[in-house]
């Protein structure tokens, strides 16, 4: 098997053709990782969640890490990490542009909304929660792609 470093624009590329990954934050030395879904555009990742443990730890510690992964033929895949920080886009006035662009760039999938709202808690209704656009400010991506 040959490891190899992917370029900025590789790894830019990748981010752009997938849309599920992990997020990592931080509170009080814990870390806490999670699946999410995600949009890449003009140097952030944009997603959409219901107010939660991952969206309290982001507000407490804004610096998170995402990892994006792609699997090839036989044991080969190539994976990206993005530190970067976390921006809340509130539905208030001063982020409306910020928010519907996020919600442009989330609605260009199928079900993006989907994994974002609903909680596996019953009864709860996800209508009743509220829901957050946040974004990712990429500040260094790296990348590393394995061929057999």
């Amino acid at each position: 098997m040959m490891i190899r470093t992917l370029s900025t624009l590789e790894c830019t590329k990748l981010l752009a053709a997938n849309r599920t990954g992990h997020l990592a934050c931080v509170k009080d030395g814990q870390p806490y990782v999670v699946p999410f879904n995600f949009a890449y555009a003009d140097s952030h990742l944009y997603a959409f969640s219901l107010q939660g443990k991952k969206i309290d730890w982001m507000r407490a510690n804004p610096q998170v890490c995402a990892q994006v992964q792609e699997h090839s033929q036989g044991r080969g895949w190539r994976s990206v990490i993005v530190e970067g920080r976390y921006e809340e886009l509130p539905d208030r006035v001063g982020h409306k542009v910020q928010r519907d662009h996020a919600w442009a760039v989330l609605s260009k999938s199928v079900d993006w909304w989907e994994p974002g709202a609903l909680k596996p808690v019953t009864p709860l209704l996800s209508d009743d929660l509220p829901h957050v656009f946040f974004r990712i400010l990429v500040e260094q991506v790296s990348g590393r792609e394995a061929t057999e």
